[in-house]
Parts: structure tokens; sequence; C-alpha cells
């Protein structure tokens, strides 16, 4: 990817991001924008645009997969990516607050989120944690990277990321993935 990449986000930057949102003024659905960018590699347009039928399987319930459709997704790249527990229980928990009808994520007036405000509201987040090199793509980075790092694990290719990720090219996937010194350290340890 040109020009430079944004952040990951580690375990312990996670815990902060979520100890902000529970003290914010909207702690469940902060929540929950959170976590769709960390656990289930949204881009904040996506994040924005998501309905909750998207959500909701057909006894209108949290599903287990989440149905991005083309017509929120980049280039039309919708995709079914499963629901993280955390997702699913921060989903859950909105979904007490509100009627589970339209946009999951609504602004304090009432309506959709735009994708700016989205990504502002991740610049305001990570000023006020002092997280410096982190954006609105970083949850979106450590999502793919993560899932990359961990495809021995479930039986997967990095054919599954790409699709999880909604990307037409595997290229566009490793150019998302991070590298890792200790990492490569080991691997060239184990040969």
């Amino acid at each position: 990817m040109p020009g430079r990449q944004a952040k990951l986000i580690s375990a312990p930057m996670l815990r902060r991001m979520l100890a902000y949102a529970r003290q914010s003024e909207d702690p469940a659905r902060n929540r929950v924008i959170i976590l769709l960018s960390v656990k289930a590699g949204l881009r904040a347009m996506e994040i924005a645009r998501l309905q909750w039928p998207m959500v909701l399987d057909a006894a209108g319930q949290v599903g287990t997969v989440l149905a991005v459709q083309d017509a929120i997704a980049k280039r039309r790249s919708g995709r079914r990516v499963p629901l993280h527990s955390d997702l699913r229980q921060a989903l859950t928990d909105l979904r007490r607050e509100t009627s589970g009808d339209g946009p999951v994520i609504v602004s304090h007036r009432g309506g959709a989120l735009k994708p700016n405000s989205i990504v502002n509201w991740f610049v305001a987040m990570f000023a006020e944690l002092d997280l410096e090199g982190c954006s609105s793509h970083s949850g979106r980075r450590t999502f793919i990277t993560m899932a990359a790092r961990n495809l021995h694990r479930a039986g997967c290719s990095l054919r599954d990321v790409q699709l999880l990720a909604g990307h037409s090219s595997i290229e566009t996937t490793q150019g998302y993935i991070d590298g890792d010194t200790n990492g490569q350290r080991k691997l060239v340890g184990l040969l």
C-alpha cells in the first residue's frame, strides 16, 4: 500500500479503547464501533452504513454472521464475516437499547452517522488516548494482520483472509499484513 500505513492495535491498546468507550456518552454504541473495526475488519463507511437486518438472523436476534451487503461496501465488495463473540455480545447489548431497525450506529440526533463522522470519532479517540499513528483504518489492518497470522490454526489460506476483507485482489490483502520481526527470528531459528 502506498504511503504510511495505520498502526496496528495491540491487546493493551484495545483495552484502553474499550475503557474509553465505557466512559463515553454512548458506551454501547461506541464499543460496537470499535469492535466492528477490530473484530470484523469493517471500513469506516461500512460501519456508518451498517443496518440491523445485516446483523440479525431470521428470528430477529443478533446472528452469528455479519452480512456486509454490496450496497455499503467499497467497490461493491460485499461479504459475510463470522461474528467474533465479543462483537456479538456488544451488538446484542446495543440492540436492547434500540428498535433493531435501521442503522446500527446512530448519531445523537437519531440518524445514521456519516462515514466521515466515524473517521473523526476515531481521530478524537486516538488523540484523547495519545495513540499516535492510529487511524480509523487501524482496526481493519489489525483484523487482517491477525487473521493472516492465525491461518494455520484455523486451517485457512490467505484467500480466506482476502474474502473476509472484501478485497478483489490478494495483493491488496498482502499489503495490509504487518510483518513481525520477532516471529521472523523464530521462523529462521526453526530452519
